[in-house]
């Protein structure tokens, strides 16, 4: 199956915004769930925030009200639109269906630094 392409990536200060982008296969975005993770150097791979069939919008505790998830359904897009950024945030992010399932992608690095 196709593996996911994340995108939109960079280094930012902290308190500034980016917008990352992904393309998933058909069958992710029909699956039962879409989401963002994250790995920090030296860390397992966390959660960032997912949209679960007939669930609330879920996202860590860490990102609340700062991070927003969201969806393309016609061009199988999720996106991740992150503000007031901190260095804990500096991290590779990926996006996917359930890890059971699908393999991982390459991910997008976000460095948060002044």
């Amino acid at each position: 199956q196709a593996q996911p392409v994340e995108f939109g990536g960079g280094l930012v200060q902290p308190g500034g915004s980016l917008t990352l982008s992904c393309q998933v296969s058909r069958n992710i975005f029909l699956g039962n769930i879409v989401a963002w993770y994250r790995q920090a150097p030296g860390k397992q791979r966390e959660l960032v925030a997912a949209i679960r069939r007939g669930e609330p919008v879920r996202y860590a505790d860490s990102v609340k009200g700062r991070f927003t998830i969201s969806r393309d359904s016609n061009q199988n897009m999720l996106k991740l639109q992150m503000n007031n950024l901190k260095p804990e945030d500096t991290a590779v992010y990926f996006c996917n269906g359930d890890p059971r399932t699908f393999t991982w992608g390459q991910g997008t690095q976000v460095t948060v630094s002044s």
